[in-house]
């Protein structure tokens, strides 16, 4: 089983159809992206060494190449290494090295950040720019037969952020790509090769994730010419393309129905928003579905289970008759068809409905296991079942509901932000004695940072100098939007800090300034 096989099964079925799209331009055909990923896998095999299970990591924004690429690495056997454009060059080089990834891609505007890590990262043999003549001859080169791979051989690295403040690689085989698939078509949206996915959130996560299943079926992917998220521009491609469907962090639902452009926009063609990677907010959510009409979908998962956890589709959305409808729009649903949910306690047993416990997973699409870290894998695997580490409640229906997230995880604009990362890079200041960091709730992004530090006697510290430090070691959408200077942090018997407490004080803070 290789996901390139899907390629080019999709390329003789239906060649001359579009494969990806760039804004309203057919970037190229199936054929043309099934012979490209031939051409580039031979450069990858034959021109730079690369062997059956490398990795051969993408750092690139939103961009046809992305696609081309990633399915070349397939194509010759290699695994996937896409990493999030937006983070700090150190935090891109701590992923690079500790995939060992060979071979990288980028795009323009990111090669000042990789180039010089060929220099540094002892593994890393290449980087090449994806915009550029030279990147465009390769795809002319003579193609190789796709190198066959095993269910269980490594497809996808994928990073997730670190609580321990370093991200983890989750190990994501074909055969779990191949189960995230068929659980897409089954729960979220049954795709023909008359269809498109909209490709406005980073092909590095969910949305290159679900460009998987719409390759299966010879689907259009349009790639916005902003390369991102831009609801004038959304819009006119809704109006440009047929039946399509898209993925969205909660956030950017908000942003799409709340844009001005929508006032004259036709949503006629649109068939699907699949929004998950945070909270949607109920009141949001009704407006959503006021503006836009029965076409969304709530999705959640992990890196660990791509995109498939727990589904509420379309019909349950609008399933305004039962009793519970409103409990059920707030919750994040049933289990998808391809795995097994659970709540459990302490010792991993299963909680009758109504009590809460920790959420576990099972099922084929569930990760192998995280790169070279044997020991986070036999916590996180235990048993059997992926201990997601989200606490959540299932009703007597099955449909589960998160009642805190993992770890004190902040979600902001549908990125994941770990505190404690943050936290660390506070610390490294010599007047900072203390720092607790909490997510408080923004009316654009569901969630900001918000640090609580505490200085050491006699130093001082300014927002100034920690912005600054922030940015020098994180990615700048990762740094506290606001600072708070206090002589303790609040802490139980144990001296665990009690981020309740904090929480607390910023609501409070809040209400004060008539938030």
């Amino acid at each position: 089983m290789n996901m390139a096989e899907f390629l080019a099964r999709a390329a003789r079925a239906c060649g001359e159809r579009p494969a990806i799209s760039y804004g309203e331009a057919v970037h190229c055909t199936y054929e043309e992206f099934a012979r490209r990923a031939g051409s580039m896998a031979g450069f990858l095999r034959e021109y730079l060494g690369m062997k059956p299970g490398d990795r051969v990591a993408i750092t690139m924004k939103n961009c046809p190449a992305f696609l081309e690429v990633l399915y070349a690495i397939w194509h010759a056997g290699c695994c996937a290494l896409p990493v999030n454009a937006k983070l700090h060059p150190k935090e891109m080089a701590f992923i690079l090295e500790n995939a060992g990834a060979r071979s990288c891609f980028a795009t323009s505007d990111l090669m000042g950040t990789v180039s010089p890590l060929a220099d540094e990262i002892e593994t890393l043999e290449s980087v090449m720019e994806v915009d550029t003549p030279e990147y465009r001859a390769i795809q002319s080169r003579e193609a190789i037969p796709i190198e066959p791979r095993a269910p269980d051989d490594l497809a996808w690295l994928f990073y997730t952020s670190g609580t321990t403040g370093r991200p983890k690689g989750a190990m994501l085989t074909h055969q779990n790509l191949h189960s995230m698939s068929l659980s897409y078509f089954a729960d979220v949206d049954p795709v023909s090769e008359n269809d498109c996915i909209l490709h406005a959130a980073p092909l590095s996560h969910g949305s290159g994730l679900y460009a998987i299943p719409h390759v299966y079926k010879g689907a259009n992917n349009i790639v916005p010419e902003s390369g991102g998220f831009e609801p004038p521009e959304i819009f006119r491609l809704i109006e440009a393309y047929p039946g399509l469907a898209m993925f969205a962090a909660p956030t950017m639902v908000t942003r799409l129905i709340q844009s001005e452009a929508i006032r004259d926009a036709d949503t006629t063609n649109l068939k699907v928003i699949a929004y998950g990677g945070g909270p949607m907010y109920l009141a949001d959510l009704k407006k959503a579905m006021e503006a836009l009409g029965n076409k969304l979908v709530q999705v959640y998962g992990q890196g660990e289970s791509p995109m498939t956890i727990t589904v509420v589709s379309r019909e349950r959305h609008v399933d305004t008759a039962h009793p519970r409808f409103e409990e059920r729009l707030a919750s994040v649903g049933v289990p998808h068809t391809v795995v097994e949910v659970r709540v459990v306690d302490a010792g991993d047993n299963t909680l009758p409905p109504g009590e809460t416990g920790e959420v576990l997973v099972r099922g084929d699409v569930v990760m192998k296991g995280y790169w070279n870290n044997p020991e986070a894998t036999a916590s996180a695997l235990k048993g059997g079942w992926l201990h997601t580490g989200d606490v959540g409640v299932m009703d007597e229906d099955g449909f589960l509901t998160l009642k805190d997230r993992s770890k004190d995880l902040i979600i902001s604009g549908g990125s994941n932000i770990y505190p404690r990362e943050v936290e660390e890079v506070l610390l490294r200041h010599e007047g900072v004695q203390e720092v607790s960091v909490i997510g408080r709730p923004h009316p654009d992004w569901g969630e900001e940072v918000m640090a609580f530090v505490v200085p050491r006697d006699g130093g001082g510290v300014s927002e100034e100098e920690l912005d600054g430090l922030c940015l020098e070691h994180i990615a700048r959408f990762k740094r506290p939007r606001a600072y708070r200077f206090i002589e303790a942090l609040p802490k139980n018997n144990y001296g665990k800090v009690l981020k309740t407490a904090l929480r607390e004080m910023a609501e409070g803070e809040s209400r004060e300034n008539g938030g």
